[in-house]
């Protein structure tokens, strides 16, 4: 990255985030009024705690829902959201890169890394929402392994494929692999559900994170910028679960957002 643009995205960064609040925001008041349940995650919870907002350098916010309460906010959403703002989701916009629901701004732009512009995926500003579901209550050695594999395997069955035998190779290998991770979880599942456990999705969760459900429910209210947002009820557990050591700042060259790139608004 240039310095010249480097420059730009610190004088632009709490333009943006103070953007994404206003989505956050508009989040919270749909979950209010439909009953829905949702908490802050990632470097959001993490922000609140530490800093009492946004991560001076971060420039992303993460919320997290029950998978079964996805479908009644994405109705409720298309509802009730300002008409700035809009629901994507992996069924509204079957070219999205990965399978977290977004609330998008239409009167930005950003850019990540992994962003693929063959693809026609609306790329406004967003919040991520990641849907979260019971996880059986099996050792934290098999989450990582049985999670870890299962979305290796799919990230490479889920990219781009240019024919050769090496790719039908790959293709045959993941392809069972994902299975067994699958049959593997569906069986865990089967016998050791107590409800004891709650994490992301089986494709969502790469880094094999479990969190104990009385960590999160009930949820509370933790300030976060000029208000007071949905957070899970053990914030400290739940952090200790993402970051370990969560109140150590990281080295200053690790301190960096996500984007390479945004306008927080585009020109009418």
């Amino acid at each position: 990255m240039t310095d010249e643009l480097n420059h730009y995205l610190q004088r632009h960064r709490r333009a943006i985030q103070l953007k994404q609040l206003g989505i956050l925001k508009a989040i919270d008041a749909v979950c209010a009024r439909n009953h829905i349940d949702y908490w802050l995650d990632g470097g959001t919870i993490l922000g609140a705690v530490r800093h009492g907002g946004f991560i001076p350098w971060d420039d992303d916010i993460d919320i997290a829902m029950r998978l079964e309460d996805l479908p009644r906010f994405v109705e409720a959403a298309r509802r009730e959201l300002p008409d700035h703002l809009y629901i994507q989701t992996p069924s509204t916009d079957p070219s999205v890169r990965l399978p977290i629901y977004k609330v998008r701004d239409r009167n930005s732009f950003l850019v990540e890394a992994a962003d693929d512009f063959a693809r026609p995926y609306g790329k406004g500003l967003y919040v991520d929402i990641f849907p979260m579901m019971p996880y059986p209550s099996v050792s934290k050695k098999f989450v990582r392994r049985v999670t870890r594999g299962y979305c290796r395997a799919n990230a490479i069955l889920c990219s781009q494929h240019y024919y050769s035998w090496r790719s039908v190779a790959e293709l045959f290998y993941f392809g069972l692999k994902r299975a067994w991770c699958r049959l593997q979880w569906n069986v865990a599942c089967l016998f050791r559900m107590k409800g004891e456990y709650t994490s992301n999705t089986l494709n969502n969760n790469g880094y094999g994170i479990m969190h104990r459900t009385d960590s999160i429910f009930p949820t509370r209210r933790i300030q976060f910028e000029d208000a007071e947002f949905s957070a899970p009820a053990n914030p400290d557990a739940y952090l200790t679960d993402l970051y370990r050591n969560y109140m150590q700042l990281p080295p200053e060259d690790k301190r960096g957002g996500h984007a390479v790139f945004y306008v927080e608004t585009l020109q009418g």
